[in-house]
C-alpha cells in the first residue's frame, strides 16, 4: 500500500503535537529538575518512582493503544490526548503531595500513550511514504526537539520574569510561584495545539479508509510477531530510550559537578534541547541518501563514546569546554538513534496498515525504561553523591549503547539480506 502524500503542514502539526504532549510530564522536569525536586519536596529516587508509575501505565497503553491507531483517524486521537494531558497540568500547578503526584503521572501515562503514541508514528510513516522515511522521522524528532527547546526557553524566561529576584536569594515559596506560571502557560498552549490538530491535520477520505482495518485479529498480531525486524526493534528502542532518559540528568550534573546555580543548570538543559532539532534535520537530509540502518548503528557508537568520557571521570568542574563537548557527543548519538529507530520500519518490511499494532508490540518492550530507568538513575545518584553517582549513570549509558550497536548491526544485516533476496527474485523474473 502506498497512500497519497500528505501536505507539509500535516507534518508540522505532528511535530507540534509530538512534543507538546510530553512537556508537562518530562520536558519541564528535564529543564527544571533541581526546581522540581525542591518545589515538590522530592529526591531523585522519588521522582524516579513517578516516572516508573508513568511507565507501568504506558506499558499497558502501548499494547492496547496500538491497535486503536489502526481503526481510527490519527487527528481525533491525537487532539483528545493533548486536551486530556493539559488538564493534568492544572493539578500539577497545585503542587500536590507525593501520592497525588504518583496518580498524576499514571494518568499522564494513559493520556500521552494510549491515545497518542501509535497514531503519531503511523501518521508520520504515512507522510514519509515509501521513499522519505528518514526525512519524515528525522524532521519529526528534530522538530519535536525544537518545540521542546522553545518550550524550555519560554519556561526559563517565564520563570525568571515571575521570580522577580536573584535566584540565589529566592525562597522556596517564590520559586514555586514562578514555576506555577510556567506550568499554567504550558498547559494553555497544549490546549491550543489540540485545537489546531483537530481542525487542520486531516487526510483525504480515501487515504484514511485505506489505512484503517475493521478489526484487529489474533492472526494479524501473530503475523507482526513473526517478523524478525519487530524483535530487533524492541531491543534497539530499549537501548536508545535508556540513553534518552539519561539525558535528563545533564542539568543536575551541571549543578552537582560543575557547580552551576539553578538558572544556569536549566540553561544547560535548554542547550541540550536545541541540539536535538539540529541532529534531526541533519538525519532527515542524510538518511534517505544513505542507509538508515547504517546510520542507526553509527549513532549507538557515538553515544557509547560520549558516555565513556563521563563514566571515566574526565568531565569535572575544571573542564567546562570538555563538559559542553561531551554533552554534544552524547546528545548527537542519542538523538540520532531516536530519529532513526522507527524510520527503519520500512526496511524491515513491516506492513503500513498494521503500523499501529507493530508499534504497540515493539513499544511494549522498547519503552520499559519508563519503568526502570528513573528509579535506577535516582538510586545511583542518591547512593553516591557528587561525580561518583553520575559516573555510575554514564557506565549504564555505555552498556546500553553497546548493546544497541550490536542490535543495530544485526538489523542492518537483516535489511541488506532481504533487499539482496528481493533483487535476486526480480532478476530471475526478468530472465
Amino acid at each position: 500500500m502506498n497512500p497519497k502524500k500528505a501536505p507539509w503542514y500535516f507534518l508540522f502539526l505532528l511535530i507540534l503535537a509530538g512534543e507538546s504532549v510530553f512537556i508537562l510530564p518530562f520536558v519541564l522536569s528535564r529543564v527544571f529538575r533541581p526546581i522540581v525536586l525542591e518545589a515538590f519536596d522530592l529526591n531523585n529516587f522519588r521522582l524516579g518512582i513517578c516516572f516508573s508509575i508513568y511507565g507501568i501505565v504506558a506499558l499497558v497503553s502501548y499494547l492496547l493503544g496500538g491497535p486503536l491507531a489502526d481503526r481510527f483517524a490519527p487527528r481525533k486521537l491525537i487532539a483528545t490526548a493533548l486536551w486530556m494531558t493539559a488538564l493534568g497540568g492544572f493539578v500539577y500547578a497545585a503542587f500536590p503531595g507525593f501520592t497525588v503526584l504518583k496518580i498524576l503521572y499514571g494518568y499522564w501515562g494513559f493520556t500521552t500513550i494510549f491515545l497518542f503514541w501509535a497514531p503519531m508514528i503511523k501518521a508520520t510513516r504515512v507522510w514519509g511514504g515509501t521513499t522519505s522515511q528518514g526525512k519524515a522521522f528525522g524532521f519529526l524528532d528534530g522538530g519535536r526537539g525544537l518545540v521542546g527547546a522553545l518550550f524550555g526557553t519560554m519556561g526559563v524566561v517565564v520563570f525568571a520574569f515571575f521570580l522577580g529576584t536573584e535566584v540565589s536569594e529566592a525562597s522556596i515559596a517564590e520559586s514555586k510561584a514562578a514555576f506555577r506560571q510556567v506550568i499554567l502557560i504550558s498547559s494553555g498552549m497544549i490546549i491550543l495545539v489540540g485545537i489546531l490538530v483537530w481542525f487542520f491535520m486531516k487526510l483525504d477520505e480515501k487515504t484514511e479508509a485505506d489505512l484503517k482495518v475493521d478489526k484487529i485479529t489474533f492472526s494479524q498480531v501473530k503475523r507482526v510477531l513473526r517478523l524478525p525486524a519487530v524483535w530487533l526493534l524492541m531491543i534497539i528502542i530499549l537501548c536508545a530510550y535508556v540513553g534518552y532518559k539519561i539525558t535528563d540528568v545533564f542539568s543536575l550534573y551541571a549543578q552537582d559537578v560543575m557547580k552551576y546555580n539553578s538558572v544556569d543548570s536549566a540553561k544547560v538543559g535548554t542547550f541540550l534541547l536545541f541540539i536535538r532539532p539540529v541532529v534531526g534535520v541533519l538525519i532527515g537530509i542524510l538518511a534517505d541518501r544513505w542507509q538508515t540502518t547504517t546510520l542507526l548503528f553509527v549513532s549507538f557508537v557515538i553515544s557509547f563514546s560520549g558516555a565513556l568520557l563521563f563514566a571515566m571521570g574526565f568531565v569535572s568542574a575544571h573542564t567546562t569546554i570538555l563538559f559542553l563537548i561531551s554533552i554534544l557527543i552524547v546528545a548527537c548519538g542519542v538523538y540520532a538513534a531516536r530519529c532513526l529507530y522507527f524510520a527503519v520500519m520500512e526496511k524491515g518490511r513491516i506492513p503500513i496498515e498494521l503500523t499501529g499494532t507493530a508499534v504497540g508490540l515493539i513499544s511494549l518492550i522498547g519503552y520499559t525504561p519508563d519503568i526502570f530507568a528513573g528509579p535506577v538513575i535516582g538510586y545511583l545518584l542518591d547512593g553516591s553523591k557528587g561525580i561518583a553517582g553520575h559516573q555510575q549513570v554514564f557506565w549504564m549509558l555505555a552498556a546500553f549503547s553497546l548493546m544497541g550497536a550490536v542490535a543495530g548491526w544485526r538489523y542492518y544485516r537483516l535489511s541488506t539480506q532481504k533487499n539482496s533476496r528481493r533483487r535476486h527474485r526480480i532478476s530471475l523474473i526478468k530472465d
